[in-house]
């Protein structure tokens, strides 16, 4: 076929998939007006910095994290927000004590190690016993329990970095299911190769529940260092003893809450935006990127609409308490205002590396908003992902209540070096790629919105 019958041929498809593409979306200037300004200030840089610094780490149901909420309320006030207050609930409170492992045999030394939230505790004697290796948790589930009774089970299981943190679901397989499937089969204790990315000699903690009755046993996350120098340990074909110490306490009926504030609209009657974070942190770090950079995204933009004048709808910011153990500020707020009906719902709990992709489940109704939203990120880097998908931890109650949710996805190589450590410091947030998240969360505000006058 000739070059021209080719062209002839080829010109029907084309027409036909010219009328399938949808117009091309233009951003209003406001809206971009809005985003650029964002990239010249450090409105969440200053909220992260000192709400690290002059509270720390927040671990949930503690004095440190009532100590946050307190600080959260002045800090909301002085920002001008309205209706700020603490809706409160109660919860067991989980705090660790004194903890270590040490091989005693055959090559003696100590390893890196941390309870898991919500772990039994050895109290201060601390167990001994030999351990028994699986490198899965599927190993572990269908191991004999004659194989694990009255031993120490390690859980080896590598997790690889991921730009959308998809590997976490694996990789964090081990802490979540091992203690449980451990106590069932009679282990004197558990300890798991931690759930994260790096080569530092910090432990992973994270929370994990023991499920169908299983009876609390000690818990325990190696550094991924010390679980490799264990793994070699084992390879050497000697039986291996550990002497672990992991003290920690429960309490019942203690406070956590939810703070709240909010960008009144011009038109009450309009569902608000839920835009959130969550408070609380591990006690082993400052609680930097998780979540600290959270909060202060979400308030950081709902500030910069605030002061471009009066959005259509209210904007409501929650930042959420006792995330870390179970999602308790989210099924609070749910109970409370899950009736209520929310425009969309958002939620920035993946650090503070730039954002790369931004995903929307607004309904079939909403599709042009979407790829308004899309549009309006595009110049900052951001991709557009699916239509049908959003997510968020503390959101996600909600979110599978049927509330619309946007997603915008952080870049999460680096992220589960640091998550649950104490490396989760202040110095590991870029501020260029915080202004860049609180732009692209400032363009999406202003949008869904309605606008400002």
């Amino acid at each position: 076929m000739t070059a021209a019958l080719l062209a002839a041929a080829a010109i029907p498809s084309l027409a036909a998939a010219q009328q399938t593409m949808p117009p091309p979306v233009i951003v209003d200037r406001e809206v971009a007006a809005l985003r650029d300004a964002a990239l010249e200030d450090d409105y969440a840089w200053d909220i992260v910095e000192a709400l690290t610094t002059e509270v720390g780490p927040r671990l949930a149901a503690t004095e440190a994290e009532a100590r946050a909420r307190a600080w959260s309320v002045a800090k909301l006030k002085a920002m001008g927000f309205a209706n700020v207050r603490v809706e409160e609930f109660t919860m067991p409170r989980w705090t660790r004590g004194s903890e270590s492992a040490h091989v005693l045999s055959p090559f003696p030394q100590p390893l890196a190690v941390t309870a898991l939230g919500n772990s039994g505790s050895t109290g201060a004697a601390g167990v001994t016993g030999d351990i028994v290796a699986f490198s899965s948790i599927d190993e572990l589930r269908v191991a004999p329990d004659e194989a694990v009774k009255g031993k120490i089970v390690f859980v080896d299981h590598a997790m690889a970095p991921t730009q959308d943190g998809s590997s976490y679901g694996p990789g964090g397989a081990p802490r979540r299911q091992a203690p449980t499937l451990a106590s069932q089969k009679g282990a004197l204790a558990v300890i798991v190769r931690s759930a994260g990315t790096d080569h530092h000699r910090h432990p992973h903690t994270g929370t994990m529940a023991f499920a169908d009755g299983a009876k609390p046993i000690p818990a325990g996350a190696l550094s991924v260092v010390d679980a490799e120098q264990l793994v070699r340990i084992l390879e050497r074909g000697r039986p291996v003893r550990l002497h672990l110490v992991l003290e920690n306490e429960r309490v019942e009926g203690q406070t956590s809450g939810n703070v709240i504030a909010e960008v009144p609209g011009r038109d009450p009657s309009l569902a608000p935006i839920l835009v959130a974070g969550h408070l609380d942190s591990w006690d082993l770090g400052t609680g930097a990127i998780d979540d600290g950079a959270g909060v202060a995204i979400a308030a950081a933009a709902a500030k910069r609409i605030m002061d471009a004048g009066r959005p259509l709808r209210t904007i409501r910011i929650v930042w959420f308490g006792a995330e870390e153990p179970g999602l308790f500020g989210g099924r609070d707020y749910l109970a409370r205002h899950g009736s209520e009906d929310h425009y969309a719902a958002l939620e920035s709990d993946f650090g503070a590396d730039r954002i790369f992709r931004i995903d929307s489940k607004l309904g079939e109704a909403r599709v042009e908003e979407a790829r308004m939203l899309a549009a309006a990120v595009a110049p900052l880097g951001v991709v557009t992902g699916a239509f049908d998908r959003a997510e968020g931890s503390d959101i996600s109650p909600l979110l599978n209540a049927g509330t619309p949710g946007v997603g915008l996805s952080q870049d999460g190589m680096r992220y589960f070096d640091y998550h649950h450590t104490a490396d989760d410091t202040l110095d590991k947030i870029d501020p260029e790629a915080l202004r860049q998240n609180v732009a692209a969360w400032t363009a999406v505000l202003a949008i869904l919105s309605g606008g400002v006058e």
